[in-house]
């Protein structure tokens, strides 16, 4: 899935020359937590976000040093804090270094770059045009339209899904886990040698469409001692 398929297009910008109010309005309105800057021409020369408004003059939430780090910080520094806390158009408290990312890239490099710059959202810029916005909120509804259904489906196709995920992954190739599938509900038995690998084969099951519930009967051994605990859903019978 690429970028350009989930992005939010066109993106809701703001000017340098917006105030600081109208731009807190218009992502109050517009219920978005961050907004691209563009100049006269359209082109995209920063970014002003929630974060840039949290430390204000007008909320008492000036960065307070004591006297010594006051005395050992830089007067520019010192000075460029103040524009920030004070300033009234958006071009004085926006953050101008920005990551962005084409219309073409996958969403996978979107979220790789989220997690590298640790930011919430990316500018997509296509031949030096802002096209769009790709933030977290647009990959939770691209999650919510990829989570499987609650369609019906065959015992056997269930079943044959679950056994297929399971065999792709590296936790369960040891072939101990099997899963068999009855009115929907799945039961895993077999054998485990990490309790970590219990609630990832309950969640291979429960991704799959159609299952309405897992029963859980893996038994855990310990690869050490060869000692050998019974499943929880075995316990809650026997009680």
């Amino acid at each position: 899935m690429l970028v350009q398929d989930i992005m939010t297009s066109p993106a809701i910008t703001v000017t340098t020359s917006c105030s600081v109010a109208e731009a807190a309005k218009l992502m109050l309105d517009n219920k978005i937590s961050g907004l691209p800057v563009v100049d006269a021409n359209g082109a995209l020369v920063g970014i002003v976000s929630e974060g840039d408004f949290l430390r204000r003059g007008e909320l008492n939430t000036e960065r307070k040093r004591s006297w010594l780090l006051e005395w050992l910080t830089s007067s520019g520094k010192i000075a460029a804090e103040y524009v920030r806390t004070h300033g009234r158009r958006v071009d004085e408290v926006m953050t101008s270094k920005v990551s962005t990312i084409a219309p073409t890239a996958s969403i996978s490099d979107a979220v790789k770059s989220m997690e590298r710059q640790d930011v919430k959202r990316l500018p997509v810029v296509e031949n030096g045009r802002l096209v769009g916005i790709v933030s977290r909120c647009d990959l939770l509804r691209a999650l919510s339209r990829a989570l499987p259904s609650s369609l019906s489906a065959g015992d056997a196709q269930i079943q044959a899904a679950i056994e297929s995920e399971l065999a792709k992954q590296s936790w369960s190739r040891n072939g101990f886990i099997h899963c068999h599938v009855a009115g929907g509900v799945a039961e895993l038995t077999g054998t485990i040698f990490d309790e970590r690998e219990r609630l990832a084969a309950k969640v291979a099951a429960e991704n799959v469409a159609g299952v309405t519930s897992v029963r859980d009967l893996l038994v855990w051994v310990d690869p050490y001692y060869g000692i050998a605990l019974p499943p929880p859903d075995a316990e809650m019978r026997q009680n």
